[in-house]
């Protein structure tokens, strides 16, 4: 098997949780999809699995973080700035957040943060390797 990274995250509504992922452009994988959880994909190694608080609890007695902490942000690199843009512009049309910290903007690399939903953060960001300044000695 590839190497592949699989996200669990749990979420207050699947359907609308379901919907805005869709929004960000990940694509719903129907088989791995039901009433307690949705797959959802970003590529072929990224995978994230959104599931209902009862079946989180199935995963972990751990209790929830408080609302509006942050224990981790995820990263998705994105082709070009304007998809950044428009990555924050649907989190915020369809029940997240956009620019949940100041944009950045590098020259070499361009980021914006959102949270999703239930609060998890995603940084939506552009890179030009070629671009990023040498190390200073």
């Amino acid at each position: 098997m590839t190497k592949t990274l699989f996200i669990s995250l749990p979420v207050t509504e699947l359907s609308a949780s379901t919907a805005f992922y869709k929004a960000l452009g990940f694509s719903q994988n129907p088989q791995f999809s039901g009433e307690d959880g949705s797959a959802m994909v970003w590529s072929e190694a990224i995978h994230v699995m959104l599931v209902t608080h009862a079946k989180w609890r199935t995963f972990t007695q751990r209790p929830f973080p408080p609302a509006g902490s942050c224990g981790m942000m995820l990263s998705l690199a994105l082709e070009s700035r304007a998809a950044v843009d428009a990555m924050n512009e649907a989190a915020a049309a369809h029940g997240g957040q956009a620019d949940v910290n100041p944009m950045e903007d590098h020259g070499f690399m361009y980021t914006r943060d959102l949270a999703d939903p239930d609060g998890h953060m995603w940084a939506a960001l552009w890179m030009d390797p070629a671009a990023i300044p040498a190390a200073a000695n």
